[in-house]
């Protein structure tokens, strides 16, 4: 028997402005560039707005002002041949838009805009928007790409993610299971042993005694140790080899294959200038051309004697579409501005004194200081870079976990990293020091850290561990 029945519920859904804005939030200032001369080409009621035109707008809207009644007179009196307007020249349809080269150079020399690379991130968001996830998962998926870096490894830590959005580490993890389910396999791993076992498993027939060499027997396997491998798998010799071979061939850094912008130079998003102990703070967007809408369009609009219905539906799309854009275009200044400048007041000993003055401060610190959502900040804050007296850092380089010393002071974990690459790089290399040996040093030091956490930051930064750091 069929049932009918009624449910309320409440569900946010972005508004084509907001989507629009959210993307131009995630684009470092070099990629804004080329977006908007996309939508140059794209939109013909966009245009440039050129400094000689600033100048004399305030007179020619006057002047047009003026004409308009006078116009609208004489359109009477012209015949209907005279005043015919050819739209299918004009106004080409979208999907069919072409650069008309002029006659005296060839098609082939025309300068093209080269197309923007697919990045990472942009290939990872449009699979989180078309994931099982609701939309809030998605918010915190959003969080979790925002902290992969270019090898495609997860770089922090899922109780940090569940403390910013005051969840559950079980949630984030299920949020975390189904990005690692994205393209590339392995994408998302927290540490070389989970990318390969991820790749692994995703195999339509997956090798079990492949799964359990990489999750019993790691560090033998990675160290090459065969007869401990076999001994503990209760396998021969020959098909550890085998195995090994096999594991060889997965992919150890599988965002790589989308690190296009690597060797680039990085052009910062922000300066900030110290004057005396304040800071002035410059978006470093001077380069962004400045926009406006096509006037003779936007009178077109009004023309309903002889532009017809469907012509003018188009107009007012493509209208609507630039007046968006423009709008989100100063709208992602302000709130890159308003970040940064609560980033500059929240680390101004940082900016004052140099790294070890990093305090510890996670995106909520900044969300809740501006008014902004957790996702928004670290749209704002990722891929994007700033020029400071210390150097051109990434914004995300201002955040970090809270790490307890013996006082009971709050310390960021990027100071114990470095005081952990700084020890490491002073040591002998004939007898390099152990995780428990660093652990016990930085103790004396006032910073309470287990050998687990030193581990843990090592192969964060990178570092070997004692055994292959070791020179004969």
């Amino acid at each position: 028997m069929i049932q009918m029945s009624q449910r309320m519920a409440l569900s946010q859904k972005q508004s084509p402005q907001q989507v629009l804005l959210s993307t131009l939030l995630q684009l470092p200032v070099l990629r804004l560039e080329q977006r908007i001369s996309q939508e140059l080409e794209m939109n013909p009621l966009l245009e440039l707005e050129m400094e000689e035109d600033m100048e004399q707008d305030e007179e020619l809207s006057q002047v047009e002002d003026e004409k308009e009644e006078e116009d609208e007179e004489e359109q009477n009196e012209i015949p209907e041949e005279e005043t015919k307007i050819d739209w299918d020249e004009i106004l080409n349809d979208e999907d069919n838009y072409e650069i008309k080269a002029p006659r005296e150079r060839p098609e082939e020399e025309m300068d093209r805009p080269e197309a923007a690379p697919v990045t990472l991130m942009d290939h990872l968001m449009e699979q989180i928007h078309l994931s099982p996830l609701n939309d809030y998962e998605q918010e915190i998926g959003e969080y979790i790409l925002w902290s992969i870096d270019g090898t495609g490894y997860l770089k922090t830590d899922l109780e940090s993610i569940a403390e910013n959005f005051e969840e559950s580490v079980e949630l984030i993890e299920y949020v975390l299971s189904v990005i690692q389910g994205f393209d590339p396999i392995g994408i998302g791993a927290r540490n070389l042993q989970e990318c390969l076992l991820i790749q692994l498993r995703s195999e339509p027939d997956p090798d079990e005694n492949a799964i359990r060499m990489v999750t019993e027997c790691f560090e033998d396997f990675t160290n090459k140790r065969y007869e401990k491998v076999a001994k503990k798998l209760e396998i021969d010799l020959e098909e550890v080899k085998r195995i090994m071979e096999m594991v060889s061939h997965l992919n150890p850094k599988p965002g790589q294959s989308f690190a296009v912008e690597a060797s680039a130079a990085i052009v910062p998003d922000v300066i900030v200038i110290q004057e005396g102990n304040e800071f002035t703070i410059h978006l470093n967007d001077w380069n962004i051309p400045r926009l406006r809408i096509n006037e003779s369009y936007r009178r077109l609009l009004k023309d309903k004697r002889e532009v017809n219905k469907e012509t003018r539906d188009y107009i007012r799309q493509r209208l609507e579409s630039a007046r968006w854009l423009i709008n989100s275009i100063y709208q992602r200044r302000s709130t890159i501005q308003r970040v940064m400048e609560s980033i500059v007041k929240h680390q101004k000993g940082f900016f004052l004194k140099g790294a070890e003055f990093l305090k510890p401060m996670i995106l909520k610190d900044i969300a809740e200081d501006v008014g902004l959502d957790i996702s928004t900040v670290s749209r704002v804050t990722s891929g994007k870079y700033v020029q400071t007296d210390n150097g051109i850092l990434e914004l995300k380089y201002f955040f970090s976990e809270r790490m307890e010393t013996a006082d009971g002071d709050d310390v960021s974990n990027k100071l114990i990293k470095q005081k952990i690459k700084d020890i490491i790089g002073k040591e002998n290399t004939k007898k390099p020091l152990n995780d428990q040996t660093i652990s016990e040093m930085l103790t004396k030091e006032g910073y309470i850290v287990a050998r687990r956490t030193v581990a843990k930051y090592r192969e964060q930064m990178q570092l070997p561990v004692a055994r292959l750091r070791r020179e004969i």
